[in-house]
């Protein structure tokens, strides 16, 4: 029953969201925090449980994306009986189904052999997709309209609070199952393979066979963080296979720590928040993102995950209010400091960029 407890908060929170921020502003930016976090747990599953470093994550999400917009136009011309919350389900089986193919070349190889190989084959797919005009759109990419579809409890998708609770739903069983897969045999194989795949294999465990269940699991959910993403956005285009979207991911993975199952949560949305809120504000936004990955990597290696569990014996001692002196003396000058280079950044790009008779910053 305590183990039930934080999944029971969650569905809670889930719920509560829509009546804390209804405008329809907040509503994107929560559905897009929600295929962050699908995504993310899914790239997790190869470099933190797995220690599979990819280059070429997006690919998965991607092919599920177009697998999904597909589908959407197929309903739209043939009029099939088919509901939108079922569609990322047909995406999960795209990012699969690559995923299966891939695993087998890709994994033959470990370390940065893989990661290399990775890098290719996202070159590959981006490379075809600028090709294959007919079936990835070219550069304007493939549009559909979930509205079209069959309504489920009245609700025809046509605002972005009703498609909340359809990817809110899908994140939080997406979460749970990939949690659920670090308690099984296979998840733990995985973490054994990733600490010492010499010693896994004199045990008997086949090191290529335990990576090729977790590639195929983050591919599968992957998928379903496309198809999520194509249902949210109704449009995908070729930027979403691309290395941008990769290097993204393990940012945002890295920004959240590796080492624990929460983390790419935290990292997802912290990420989101300041591509879209921030990102609102200066258009230097992922020049302090890049700056703040390289502090986390260089001083907290763990993340934000790490930093917060870092302070689990003090709380567990009741000591945790001993922090918050040290804690002032440091934070309030760095903070100042921070603002002060931002300040002197903000303006300096201002004057270079700004155009003739535009004062205000």
């Amino acid at each position: 029953m305590r183990a039930g407890i934080p999944w029971v908060l969650a569905i809670g929170w889930i719920g509560a969201l829509p009546f804390l921020f209804s405008d329809g502003g907040s509503m994107t930016i929560l559905n897009q925090m929600a295929i962050m976090i699908v995504f993310a747990l899914s790239y997790n599953m190869l470099l933190g449980q797995g220690g599979m470093l990819s280059f070429g994550h997006a690919v998965y999400m991607g092919l599920g994306g177009y697998g999904a917009v597909h589908m959407m136009r197929w309903i739209e011309i043939d009029a099939l009986a088919i509901p939108l919350p079922l569609i990322p389900i047909v995406a999960g089986a795209g990012g699969l189904a690559f995923a299966a193919l891939a695993g087998v070349i890709s994994l033959r190889r470990a370390g940065t052999t893989f990661a290399m190989i990775s890098l290719g084959v996202a070159e590959l797919i981006a490379a075809l997709a600028v090709i294959l005009v007919t079936t990835f759109g070219g550069e304007a990419g493939v549009t559909a309209d979930r509205t079209m579809g069959p309504p489920v409890l009245g609700s025809q998708w046509f605002t972005a609070y009703e498609v909340y609770w359809v990817i809110a739903a899908w994140a939080f069983l997406c979460t749970l199952l990939m949690y659920l897969f670090t308690q099984t045999p296979a998840g733990r194989l995985a973490n054994a393979v990733r600490d010492n795949a010499q010693r896994a294999a004199a045990l008997g465990v086949s090191p290529m066979r335990t990576r090729y269940v977790s590639f195929c699991g983050a591919g599968f959910f992957a998928g379903v963080a496309g198809g999520l993403l194509a249902i949210n956005l109704e449009i995908m285009s070729d930027e979403s296979l691309g290395l941008q979207a990769s290097g993204e991911i393990l940012l945002v993975t890295f920004l959240g720590g590796t080492g624990h199952f929460v983390g790419p949560i935290l990292g997802a949305v912290a990420f989101t928040l300041i591509k879209t809120v921030l990102g609102l504000e200066t258009p230097l936004w992922g020049l302090y993102t890049g700056a703040l990955f390289v502090v986390l990597v260089m001083f907290a290696p763990g993340g934000l995950a790490g930093i917060l569990s870092a302070h689990g014996v003090a709380a567990h001692r009741g000591r945790l209010g001993w922090l918050f002196g040290p804690y002032l003396r440091c934070l309030l000058p760095g903070l100042i400091s921070f603002l002060s280079v931002a300040g002197l950044l903000e303006l300096a790009f201002h004057l270079r960029e700004a155009g003739i008779g535009e004062t205000a910053i």
